[in-house]
């Protein structure tokens, strides 16, 4: 009998079947609706967010933290939108969505996930600025790229054991999804993104994050993802210093890329500037 190979949208499909996805907020979906608009419509981010007493309380809280060193206090959604930017509120208050719909599971540190998920961003919108690409989008991607392993974890806990195997090195939880699984935890976050509406560009940069010179044409943000998350585990993982953190990178990624190593080493930002205040909390 012929073997009959599966499609990864076929495996896909396969894997979500009986999965129970994270309940997304109200205020979420009306903000994912609004990142279809090439111009963010300010009264529907601010309308969407105000009627979030909880949400509102945490979006002033960040934006006083360190990360942003603004020169007065905010004391209000109207002073964070006006100091911070209505497009970074808005990726925080997506990120705190997200960060509230999923519980813990069993096999997977929380603390850990949601750090290095904060580093991860924080390279990815270094990143973009960097090349003068979509730094929101970046930032935005970039928290959300591990949340698959959430849905793995959930779904497979036999299997979380052997992707979390210790000790991680950069790259080795792809390496082992795709060994144990057939796809990576952004494929499923990807999968994810298109259930819940996002734009399409965002949901392609998940999907490529893992193996973007593998995309054609070449997926830029899912190149700048794929760095973004390297630097981090190198950073929080292996404890690498900047200079060997960037010798450790692919060479395809970041030709493709078209980053300059000298100049990574000598301007990349250290990690703690990225996970001193959570956004899941």
């Amino acid at each position: 009998m012929p073997v009959t190979t599966l499609s990864p949208s076929s495996r896909m499909t396969d894997f979500f079947e009986g999965v129970q996805l994270p309940t997304m907020p109200d205020v979420a979906r009306e903000l994912i609706a609004t990142m279809h608009d090439e111009d963010t419509p300010f009264e529907r981010v601010r309308h969407a967010i105000a009627r979030d007493p909880a949400l509102t309380a945490k979006l002033i809280r960040l934006a006083n933290s360190a990360r942003f060193g603004l020169r007065r206090q905010v004391a209000s959604l109207d002073d964070a939108i006006t100091l911070v930017g209505l497009n970074q509120v808005r990726t925080l208050a997506m990120a705190a969505c997200l960060g509230s719909s999923f519980t813990a599971v069993r096999g997977v540190d929380s603390a850990a996930f949601w750090q290095e998920s904060m580093a991860i961003a924080g390279y990815a919108q270094w990143l973009a600025r960097t090349l003068g690409a979509d730094a929101q989008q970046a930032w935005l991607v970039g928290f959300m790229v591990r949340l698959g392993e959430l849905v793995i974890a959930q779904k497979m806990p036999d299997r979380i054991e052997e992707i979390e195997r210790l000790p991680h090195f950069a790259g080795g939880r792809w390496e082992r999804e795709q060994s144990v699984l057939g796809f990576t935890e952004g494929a499923v976050t990807a999968a994810l993104a298109r259930r819940w509406n996002f734009p399409e560009a965002i949901a392609h940069a998940l999907e490529t994050a893992s193996d973007p010179v593998q995309a054609d044409p070449f997926c830029r943000m899912g190149g700048i993802l794929h760095i973004a998350t390297l630097l981090a585990e190198l950073a929080l993982d292996e404890h690498k210093s900047h200079q060997d953190a960037v010798g450790a990178l692919p060479r395809d990624v970041v030709d493709a890329l078209q980053l300059d190593p000298a100049w990574l080493v000598a301007h990349m930002p250290d990690v703690a500037g990225f996970v001193d205040t959570p956004v899941h909390a």
